[in-house]
């Protein structure tokens, strides 16, 4: 069954902001690291007041900090939403008070990041932890008298954190080096392992001092919560009469590395009883949440074992007899995550869907898929009785804050798009189109119009092509891969949705396993076909092909198998020597899954689609970036295909972070990364 927000009229030619008559410009790098950013929603308990984290960096655009504004939503005038938090202070992780009178936080601001309080209505925030270590993240009880605290901890040291101050204060002053480690994960992601792992502490919040202590909640479970590297505390929840938390982990032991098995864990509030609830499903368990009455845990669910990319299916558990049902089994999208309606009757998601990212209700009763707010990309949001923030991005626009009611009725703006940022700047517009690909299948992709569009002209083409591989470039913003800073060097640009990507069906994204270099080849080469036959303002003439992680991969696999239409490639973080990859990376289950298998097993499935076995075809200058901290796919990588292309003798430039992994994430080192993309763009295609 196809959610109704499939039947909604997707955006074609989105209009301009209504300051486009100003416009003089088309948008450009240093535009994208100066933007002020907006995330984390959070509002009353009443919903009558948001509270949201603003990102703002300095002149020199080399700092960046972090402060939480607040706005009354009773009022309608057009008063700009205050700031809450004091100047000089970088905050983040923003939550109310059970009584909505004060709001929670934490920074650095003292030494180690500790949790703090400020009056909603302003003032000095308040220190309400007094840790050696840092408080990596927080989750407040829902009667909001215990706070779960999650710290990163040697496991013998158990539950005192002094203990584990005084082992890496020794570590820091060893006169030797040297690490010995008997299995992995050694490395993940950009940091080395030193032996801690992230562990929960519960603490009251019924005292006057300062919380110097805290209960060890997840002590008798091996692994890490939150998880490596990306986790929070969204898989951990508070049952509402605060006696028990449940949290999904997956085990740290030796397997680790090749396995996706995440369980949920059922404890209780002092730390005893932990009990597996999900040990019968060997494959991805996340996202706990307990229903109002405690009955019924509602989580999300993946079914096969070794694949990170399979359908989450939203889960019902019946605690008392631990029976699980799906909800919404005929719904063929990824759920994100799980929010409960104010009367608990249905569950707010976010999917990828057709290339954006909606919001949906889901009904508990019967699974009807209802939508919420389906333009662009809803990238958070939140929930008070008949009360909706959500923050929303495009194509054309960073996060913005909308507050709406829970239907998502009535939307309206609490912070200004890049548009009304930027009024002097025109960003191209864009359309979404498709076309037959591989199996004869519907395949999507978007082109974007140059800022600078003439009727009758042609334009050079930046061919951009995403990575994941189950991922998209669709109706979304990015500060690493934004399409808008082409269009504003006077390039046309063409993204394609190949198959392996999300948003359309399971089937349409297990595609790519073990099929990397043939069918999402298929679908790049028909997309850019269609592209060209449907868009006469496209310069087929002159295109270079871009993309990193699997998209880098691909442009690696093209320079071999498909370099015809191409002046110039551009590869960032991309697989050159598969079999290397094989046994390189950290996270293995994701090269055996899309493999089928380990190097040694099937080492035809690693030569199949192995760009390095096609050099001799090389001929298309090419650009390579690659970052010294990316353990995911391995600087040699980088180095290796730069390698190739020098000693062949073909045009190629290899730029080189040593600071950086598998993004580049500084400000002044993106703006190098787009000047030196930019220059080589221009010189081979002109603009």
């Amino acid at each position: 069954m196809k959610p109704k927000l499939a039947i909604l009229s997707l955006c074609l030619l989105v209009a301009l902001p209504t300051a486009a008559s100003a416009a003089t410009r088309g948008f450009e790098v240093r535009d994208l690291a100066a933007l002020d950013r907006v995330s984390a929603p959070a509002l009353s308990p009443d919903g009558g007041t948001v509270v949201f984290a603003k990102r703002q960096v300095n002149a020199e655009v080399t700092k960046a900090s972090t402060a939480l504004y607040v706005r009354n939503l009773r009022t309608r005038d057009m008063a700009p939403p205050k700031r809450l938090t004091p100047e000089g202070w970088s905050v983040n992780s923003p939550a109310f008070s059970k009584d909505g009178k004060s709001v929670y936080f934490l920074s650095a601001k003292s030494g180690p990041q500790q949790l703090y309080s400020i009056p909603l209505a302003g003032g000095e925030p308040r220190r309400l932890t007094d840790f050696a270590l840092d408080v990596d993240a927080y989750k407040l009880s829902l009667d909001g008298t215990q706070v779960a605290l999650a710290f990163a901890v040697f496991p013998d040291c158990k539950g005192d954190l002094d203990c584990t101050k005084k082992k890496l204060d020794d570590a820091e002053a060893a006169k030797a080096t040297g690490k010995v480690f008997d299995r992995m994960f050694i490395r993940h992601w950009d940091t080395w392992a030193d032996g801690r792992l992230n562990r929960v502490f519960a603490a009251k919040l019924d005292g006057e001092g300062m919380i110097k202590a805290a209960t060890l909640l997840s002590g008798d479970i091996d692994g890490d919560i939150p998880s490596k590297p990306f986790g929070d505390l969204s898989d951990f929840a508070w049952s509402a009469d605060g006696r028990q938390v449940a949290m999904s982990v997956r085990q740290a032991n030796r397997e680790e590395p090749w396995g996706t098995n995440f369980d949920i864990w059922l404890v209780n509030a002092d730390g005893s009883g932990a009990r597996n609830l999900t040990a019968a499903n060997k494959a991805w368990d996340a996202g706990p949440v307990f229903s109002a009455d405690g009955k019924t845990l509602y989580y999300r669910a993946m079914a096969r074992p070794g694949f990170e990319a399979d359908r989450f299916a939203l889960m019902a558990m019946d605690l008392a007899s631990g029976q699980t049902k799906e909800i919404a089994p005929r719904w063929d999208a990824s759920a994100d995550g799980i929010a409960l309606s104010a009367d608990g009757s249905r569950i707010y998601t976010t999917a990828q869907e057709l290339g954006r990212h909606p919001l949906f209700a889901v009904r508990l009763d019967n699974g009807e898929v209802e939508p919420v707010a389906g333009d662009g990309s809803i990238s958070a949001f939140a929930l008070a009785g008949d009360t909706l923030a959500f923050t929303r991005n495009s194509m054309k626009s960073g996060d913005q804050l909308f507050v709406a009611r829970a239907d998502g009725s009535m939307p309206r703006a609490i912070t200004q798009s890049a548009g009304e940022m930027l009024p002097e700047v025109k960003f191209g517009d864009y359309e979404q189109f498709q076309f037959a690909g591989w199996n004869n299948d519907v395949v999507h992709g978007y082109v974007v119009k140059p800022w600078n569009y003439v009727a009758g002209r042609k334009y050079p083409v930046a061919f951009l092509i995403h990575g994941g591989p189950q991922g998209s470039f669709g109706d979304g913003w990015s500060y690493r891969w934004n399409p808008q800073t082409y269009a504003g060097q006077g390039y046309a640009v063409v993204m394609i949705d190949f198959h392996g990507s999300t948003g359309y069906g399971q089937k349409f994204t297990d595609a790519i396993s073990q099929h990397w270099g043939d069918r999402p080849l298929e679908d790049l080469q028909k997309g850019w076909a269609a592209a060209l036959k449907k868009y006469d303002f496209l310069d087929g003439d002159k295109a270079c092909a871009l993309g990193a992680s699997y998209g880098g991969f691909m442009v690696n696999w093209i320079a071999g198998n498909w370099n015809q239409p191409w002046k110039c490639l551009v590869s960032h973080d991309g697989v050159f020597e598969n079999h290397a990859m094989g046994y390189a990376t950290e996270e293995l289950w994701f090269s055996e899954w899309e493999n089928g298998g380990t190097p040694y097993d099937n080492p035809d499935g690693y030569q199949k689609f192995n760009p390095a076995n096609h050099v001799k075809d090389f001929r298309v200058p090419m650009l390579i970036i690659h970052g010294q901290q990316d353990f995911r796919i391995p600087v040699e990588q980088g180095i290796a295909l730069f390698t190739a292309l020098q000693r062949k003798g073909v045009e190629s430039k290899f730029l080189y972070f040593p600071d950086e992994n598998h993004w580049v994430l500084k400000p002044q080192n993106s703006i190098l990364w787009h000047d030196t993309v930019n220059a080589w763009l221009k010189q081979h295609i002109g603009q």
